[in-house]
This record gives C-alpha cells, sequence and structure tokens, in this order.
C-alpha cells in the first residue's frame, strides 16, 4: 500500500483554532508552532517531521517501483481483464450446464444501453454464473479447477473462483442469500490475465467433473 500527499502550500493553517497541531505549540517536537515556523508549509512539514518519525511512513524504492511499474501497466492489465471476461461470458452462456450468467454485457433494454454507452470497449471481469445443479456441484466445480486459485479476493492478475454461499457469504440466511441474488449454485469468477485458451480449458475441466 502506498500513497502520495501533495500540499500546495497556499491554505493558511493559522486563520482559526481548527488545526491546533498545526497553529499551537507541538509538546513532540520541542513545542514548535509549525504555522509560525514555516507559514503556509506548516502541514507538509508536520507530515516529515512527526508522522513519519512516529509512524515510519515512507515507502521503500523497491515498493515505490512496484506501484510505479504496476500503475503504469494497468491500463493494460484492464484491457486483457475485459477481453478474457466478454469471451468467458459468451462460453459460459452458451454451455449446456450453464443455467444463468450474471454480467452487464447481457442485460438487456435501458440497463444494456446504459453499459454499451459508458463502456464502449466492454467491462466486469469479475462476475458470476450459475450451475444446473446443486451445490455440491458448483462446490465440486471450482474446486476442480487448476488454473483458476480458489480465494475470495478479485481482481487479480490470476483467474480466481469462489462458491459465495459457503464463503464470502455464508453467514447469510437463505432468504438473506436469494435477496442478494446468491444461490447454492452460484459460483464468481475474477478472469485474469492468462490466455483465453487456457481459461476456458479450466472451465471445461470444472463441468466435465459434475456432467
Amino acid at each position: 500500500m502506498g500513497g502520495v500527499i501533495v500540499d500546495s502550500g497556499k491554505f493558511d493553517w493559522a486563520q482559526n483554532d481548527k488545526f491546533p497541531g498545526l497553529s499551537k505549540p507541538n509538546p513532540s517536537y520541542h513545542g514548535v508552532i509549525f504555522t509560525e515556523a514555516v507559514g503556509n508549509l506548516a502541514y507538509i512539514i508536520k507530515l516529515r517531521t512527526t508522522l513519519l518519525r512516529d509512524q515510519g511512513a515512507t515507502i521503500s524504492p523497491f515498493n515505490s517501483f512496484l506501484l510505479l511499474q504496476g500503475l503504469e501497466t494497468l491500463s493494460l492489465r484492464v484491457e486483457r481483464h475485459v477481453e478474457n471476461a466478454l469471451k468467458v461470458v459468451d462460453y459460459l452462456n452458451n454451455h449446456p450446464l450453464v443455467a444463468k450468467v450474471n454480467h452487464p454485457s447481457l442485460a438487456k433494454g435501458r440497463e444494456k444501453e446504459l453499459y454499451d454507452s459508458y463502456f464502449p470497449k466492454g467491462a466486469a471481469s469479475i462476475f458470476t454464473f450459475e450451475i444446473k445443479g446443486s451445490a455440491e456441484d458448483a462446490k465440486k466445480f471450482t474446486e476442480r479447477l487448476k488454473l483458476f486459485s480458489l480465494l475470495a479476493n478479485v481482481a487479480d492478475v490470476k483467474s480466481l473462483v469462489i462458491h459465495p454461499a459457503s464463503t464470502t457469504h455464508s453467514q447469510l440466511s437463505e432468504t438473506e442469500l436469494a435477496e442478494s441474488g446468491i444461490t447454492p449454485a452460484t459460483v464468481r469468477l475474477s478472469i485474469g490475465t492468462e490466455h483465453i485458451d487456457d481459461i476456458i480449458a479450466d472451465l471445461e475441466r470444472g463441468f466435465n467433473s459434475i456432467s
């Protein structure tokens, strides 16, 4: 985790008493009054002299490099996520063992118009579908996949799968699950950036385990 703090240096922190940490003596730093010592730079200087000192809130150079590299390649990864997801949606929507696919690209009417308007290149690499079968069939499907990782998190570079009713939403009652649109046979996918042929082959492996 990392972040950036941007301070223009133009705000008057001493205009009232709302910022005593900046406009009053700081006992942890020799009683300095930051607004008097450094003027409008009080905020950013206080961060460096106290927050940095107390919490060590400085990311390492290597972690900074990883975050920067991740941000610079994010758009390319998202394109691959979406491209793969739409192909998986098409595959599932035509599979005989799938009862329903819940993806905005399959919506109708006004919802489809909005989807096409806001996402002309497609969107949503995280979605659910319902297997024609029982909860045990759905769980068996998730457990037989090899390329997909059986994990609760989403939006990873790799493809992920989970059975919500028995994991992420297991604390809900049957009524609450139904109200959330989750059936015993619901499977959630987070499509990654692997080659689409490998993703489809892995899904086929899962279906073969319950056919």
